[in-house]
C-alpha cells in the first residue's frame, strides 16, 4: 500500500459524499466516488482501491449485492455508512464480508478511526506475506500457529482447543468484525453443537486467559448483538 492510500466512496447522496470526500482530502488521502452500485464495482475492479465506503441504500441495487460481489474476487476492506440502524442491516452486510459498519449520522473523528483500523488491516496482510507469517503478533500478543502456542509478554499462555480456534479466527481478522453466525459457522461447521450464549462462555474464558484485565478488554471487542473484533494494539 502506498503512502497515499485509495479510498472508494460509493454513495449517492451528494451532500454525504461531499462531506466524506472533503474529510479524505484533509488526511491526504487519494479518494474516488460513485454514485450507484454498478459505477461503484465497476471502479472497484479497475481501480482497486485499498478500502470501500459504501452506502446500503443505492438506486440501483442494495449495498449487500455489492459487498457479496467484491468478496467474489477480493478482501478489500469495506466499510458501511448507512443510515440502516437496525441490528439485523448490520449482521446482513457484516455477514456478506463487511468489516465494518458505521451508522448516519456519523462523526467525521469516528469515520477516521474506522479507517485507519482498516488501512491497519490491509498493511497487516501484506506484511503476512513475509518469511514471519507463521507467527501472530498483537502488542505483547503472539500466536505461532506453527507450534500452536499462544503467548503474553513471552509467556505461555494454555488454551482449550476451542478457546485456540476461536483466537485464531479473531486474529486472523483482526479489525474486522465477526458476528455470531460467521463465528459458528467458521468454528463448528454445518453441526452446530452450541448458540450464541455458549460463545459469549467462550469468548469470556479467552479473555480471562489473555486479556491483562478481563473487565476492560484490549484484545477482543463485544458489539452487542452482532459478535467479536479482534483489535489492533499499537506496538
Amino acid at each position: 500500500m502506498n503512502n497515499n492510500p485509495k479510498i472508494l466512496i460509493i454513495e449517492d447522496d451528494r451532500a454525504v459524499s461531499n462531506l466524506i470526500a472533503t474529510t479524505m482530502e484533509t488526511q491526504d488521502y487519494q479518494y474516488l466516488t460513485a454514485g450507484t452500485g454498478a459505477d461503484g464495482l465497476m471502479q472497484a475492479l479497475s481501480v482497486h482501491p485499498d478500502v470501500v465506503l459504501l452506502d446500503l441504500g443505492l438506486p440501483d441495487m442494495d449495498g449487500v449485492t455489492i459487498i457479496e460481489k467484491i468478496r467474489g474476487w477480493s478482501r478489500m476492506p469495506i466499510i458501511v455508512v448507512s443510515a440502516r440502524t437496525e441490528d439485523a442491516d448490520k449482521v446482513a452486510a457484516l455477514d456478506a464480508g463487511a468489516d465494518d459498519y458505521l451508522t448516519k449520522p456519523f462523526s467525521v473523528t469516528e469515520l477516521l478511526a474506522r479507517l485507519r483500523v482498516a488501512l491497519r488491516r490491509v498493511r497487516f496482510d501484506q506484511e503476512k506475506l513475509g518469511p514471519e507469517s507463521t507467527v501472530y503478533h498483537n502488542g505483547s500478543l503472539a500466536i505461532d500457529y506453527a507450534a500452536g502456542t499462544v503467548s503474553r509478554n513471552n509467556q505461555e499462555i494454555h488454551l482449550t482447543p476451542i478457546e485456540y480456534k476461536l483466537l485464531c479466527l479473531l486474529a486472523k481478522n483482526t479489525g474486522k468484525v465477526l458476528t455470531h453466525n460467521y463465528i459458528l459457522k467458521e468454528i463448528w461447521g454445518n453441526s452446530l453443537p452450541t448458540d450464541t450464549p455458549s460463545i459469549r462462555v467462550f469468548m469470556a474464558t479467552l479473555r480471562k486467559k489473555i486479556e491483562p484485565d478481563p473487565s476492560h478488554p484490549r484484545f477482543i471487542q463485544t458489539h452487542i448483538g452482532i459478535g467479536y473484533r479482534m483489535l489492533q494494539q499499537n506496538l
